[in-house]
């Protein structure tokens, strides 16, 4: 059983169904759990351990709801975009082992930790085709840093393209050998690390991926079987099915040959959509993960504002932290807000309630996670940070929504907590030495640059 925490003194921005915000507030944590949340000076035992959150806001931890595993050792390795593309395919298929897996989740466990974010949700390699699940090892490898990291995840694994020949290079020590990668026994690897994570661990959880197939590409009975086989398998096990890069129409084709979208569909990007696109999101409930920050947001709109105004759940994502951004939470509820307000020439666009909203609570209703995370509310999973708002860049004490989401960064998070555990105090992690978890990802670097080629 774990023991009982109390936060007072803080603002408490409690993203409740009603939006309270308690300029005095505190916030009893038992059993990992929040127990209650006060608007007065609570009469708790005086043994009970406190935080003192005076000059802190005191918040639902960031919910980032599309990010890719591996990106945090492939910054800087590519002139533009399409370099770095070709670059970090060609290390995560040739370059990487066990070891390369961990140490990049432990580095980029490390980063969503101080900058706040409590939940995110990673597909396991870059883009639709270098999925490392033709065997189940790197995977296990990621899970297994994350858990002992203490964040919460959910990591899609998935098949790659299956119009394309992918060989995989597997190392032993110094040797390796190469094999060629058949989707089908990807897509056995992955119900395999279903069955695997299902209730081992309250903080992890494995979902599916499947590549996103145009109207053209789905006439081929070998994508169509495969999609099937995806879709099909997710509903079995009633998990997240998530895709990455959704444009033009690719959702309404999907789901006239497919039937594939219901509420546990999570589709990231989604730039230039289509009418008959958008009546697809309303009518199956499938759930939208906006990056503002990715390079798919250069070359077209996603129209997020008006999918909302549409009921469609919104939520924000970072595309993780290459080849140009960061896990920074706070950096895409800007982005977002300059993003669209340019668009429609109007700086009230995305207000900043509705910002925060996108990155917590409207974070984890795209995750199926809204009865236990995205809000301070008693029963829900105490998943919480504080961010130091006594400073130059976030004074005068006033409006705090709006000094959140205009003015702070990920440095301003003071304390992050996961489940009722305080995984950060005071910008310093409580079980695990910082130092350490960077030297082990600078060796997994090195070790993999040499590998490829590009040391």
């Amino acid at each position: 059983m774990m023991k009982s925490l109390l936060i007072t003194n803080g603002v408490v921005i409690t993203l409740d169904a009603d939006r309270r915000i308690l300029e005095n507030g505190h916030v009893l944590i038992e059993d990992g759990r929040i127990a209650a949340v006060f608007d007065q000076p609570p009469e708790i035992d005086a043994a009970i351990e406190r935080i003192d959150a005076a000059g802190m806001a005191v918040m639902p931890g960031f919910v980032d709801t599309h990010a890719h595993a591996g990106h945090m050792l492939t910054k800087g390795l590519g002139s533009d975009s399409t370099e770095w593309m070709d670059t970090t395919g060609h290390i995560y298929a040739t370059a990487t082992d066990t070891e390369f897996w961990a140490a990049e989740a432990a580095l980029s466990a490390l980063e969503r930790i101080k900058c706040g974010t409590t939940t995110a949700a990673l597909l396991f390699g870059g883009g639709p085709d270098i999925m490392r699940t033709e065997a189940p090892d790197a995977a296990q490898a990621h899970l297994a840093a994350v858990a002992e990291m203490g964040v919460r995840e959910v990591l899609a694994v998935g098949p790659n393209r299956p119009t394309v020949p992918h060989a995989y290079r597997n190392y032993t020590q110094k040797s390796y050998t190469d094999i060629v990668v058949d989707p089908r026994t990807q897509l056995d690897v992955c119900a395999g690390l279903v069955d695997a994570w299902t209730a081992v661990n309250d903080r992890l959880t494995v979902a599916l991926s499947l590549p996103v197939f145009d109207a053209q590409e789905l006439k081929s009975d070998i994508v169509y079987n495969l999609s099937r086989h995806v879709r099909d398998l997710a509903r079995e096990k009633g998990v997240l099915l998530v895709q990455d890069g959704h444009r033009e129409g690719s959702i309404a084709a999907n789901a006239a040959r497919l039937d594939l979208f219901d509420h546990r569909s999570l589709l990231a990007h989604c730039i230039e959509l289509t009418d008959e696109d958008i009546a697809v999101l309303k009518r199956t409930g499938a759930k939208v993960a906006h990056n503002p920050s990715a390079l798919m947001s250069v070359s077209g709109r996603c129209p997020a504002t008006e999918l909302m105004e549409g009921g469609v759940t919104v939520s924000l994502g970072t595309d993780a932290a290459a080849p140009d951004r960061s896990f920074d939470m706070f950096r895409n509820m800007f982005q977002a807000h300059r993003y669209h307000a340019r668009h429609f020439r109007d700086d009230s666009i995305l207000p900043p309630m509705q910002l925060l909203e996108m990155a917590t609570i409207e974070g984890a209703l795209a995750l199926s996670m809204e009865q236990e995370i995205g809000s301070l509310e008693p029963g829900k999973r105490a998943d919480i940070i504080l961010v130091n708002m006594r400073q130059p860049h976030l004074w005068p004490p006033a409006h705090p929504v709006q000094r959140l989401t205009r003015f702070a960064n990920g440095a301003d998070v003071d304390t992050t907590i996961v489940g009722g555990r305080v995984l950060m105090r005071a910008r310093r992690l409580v079980d695990h030495d910082e130092d350490a978890i960077l030297d082990r990802a600078e060796r997994a670097f090195h070790l993999m640059m040499e590998r490829a080629g590009l040391a």
